[in-house]
């Protein structure tokens, strides 16, 4: 895992309603916990946080500090095998 900052349009997301609350806090606050994505061939995928995503672009149109997105990036072991990681089984 890993913890840095991207560009929105890099995100793949669903809009979701975030509703006035999310925009005023996030527009006071920024984003407080980072936004949980995927790395994939060209960019990201949100995994949580369509909402605080939604929330940016709306206040993005105001300042475009907020294209700017904290995340964290989970790793993608779809990709792993055992010839990557060998015999991942705990032995008791």
């Amino acid at each position: 895992m890993k913890n840095t900052y991207v560009s929105l349009g890099e995100i793949t997301y669903t809009y979701k309603d975030p509703g006035e609350r999310l925009i005023n806090s996030i527009s006071k606050r920024g984003i407080a916990i980072p936004v949980r994505v995927t790395q994939i061939e060209n960019g990201y995928l949100c995994l949580d946080g369509h909402k605080r995503l939604s929330a940016c672009r709306e206040l993005a149109n105001q300042n475009p500090k907020f294209l700017r997105i904290p995340v964290l990036i989970v790793n993608n072991y779809s990709k792993a095998g055992v010839t990557i990681w060998g015999n991942t089984k705990n032995q008791h």
